[in-house]
């Protein structure tokens, strides 16, 4: 915006303001900033405590994870990560390849307009490939 008048200098761009109001308004509705992060903790237990069921291995300790998103080891050294993939997304679950050089992983992403139940329906999923 210009300073002095409160107007915007280019077109204004009213979709993305709009957007920023429907999430904001989401959020209070969730509970405010304290909910919405005990909702992503709780997505990452549910992920982090199947997966380890399955037997894979998160990349970094516990007491350095954050909610936000969850990298794990391949589980064998034959993993194939593009077939695990196309499995489950033909499944309706789409993950992110690992992006560290120092090892083979994968990322899960905890935070978006997902619950625990989809965590746990992404494990049961994982368990069925």
């Amino acid at each position: 915006m210009e300073q002095g008048h409160g107007k915007w200098r280019f077109t204004s761009p009213t979709h993305v303001v709009r957007a920023f109001m429907q999430a904001l308004k989401e959020l209070q509705e969730e509970g405010g900033i304290a909910a919405r992060n005990a909702r992503y903790r709780e997505n990452h237990r549910t992920l982090v405590e199947g997966m380890r069921r399955l037997g894979f291995e998160t990349l970094l300790p516990d007491e350095w994870q954050s909610p936000i998103i969850t990298s794990f080891y391949y589980p064998t050294a034959d993993f194939d990560f593009n077939r695990f993939y196309q499995r489950l997304k033909a499944k309706g679950f789409v993950i992110y390849p690992g992006k560290i050089s120092q090892a083979d992983t994968f990322r899960i992403g905890n935070i978006g307009d997902v619950y625990p139940d989809d965590f746990s329906r992404l494990v049961d999923a994982i368990a069925s490939l």
